[in-house]
């Protein structure tokens, strides 16, 4: 069977009025009162807890265990802030994803469409990937050699990292 890889880049930009610190209502989000919390209940939310029916018993399931993913810090500190459920189940299916055969978190903090970048540019953006990589499952699941690295599966640097 061809394996089937789904990735899902989470990332809001930032909203908060830079004078008082809050999200201004946003009309166009209606019923919700901004993009972040429609969103939320449209999309974060209800993948960490999905009801299935397999064979008529229901289990929830965390999608995000079963797919590769990269949220954006500004979206991951909103909801560490203000939906701190579903922000310990993204962290967890993370440390889940470790254990398993599927990479999920992918933190790219500046999302680039590779293909539109100059070769140069594609090089730097993948070695600094790889880089983010190893250090965050370094400090989430104690595995270094999750980077692939075959260098220095060893050591959170190498000369291709």
């Amino acid at each position: 069977m061809t394996p089937l890889i789904i990735h899902g880049h989470f990332y809001q930009p930032p909203r908060e009025n830079p004078w008082t610190g809050i999200i201004d209502p946003e009309p166009s989000a209606l019923p919700f009162h901004d993009w972040n919390e429609r969103i939320y209940a449209e999309c974060y939310q209800p993948n960490s807890e999905v009801r299935i029916v397999p064979g008529g018993a229901e289990q929830i399931v965390n999608n995000y265990a079963h797919i590769s993913f990269d949220f954006g810090p500004t979206l991951l500190s909103w909801l560490q802030q203000h939906h701190t459920q579903t922000y310990s189940r993204i962290i967890a299916a993370d440390a889940q994803s470790a254990t398993s055969t599927v990479d999920t978190a992918t933190p790219l903090h500046r999302p680039t469409i590779m293909p539109s970048c100059r070769s140069a540019t594609s090089a730097i953006k993948a070695r600094k990937c790889v880089g983010v990589l190893l250090i965050s499952f370094i400090a989430s699941a104690g595995s270094p050699s999750r980077c692939g690295c075959p260098r220095q599966p060893a050591t959170m640097t190498c000369s291709v990292c």
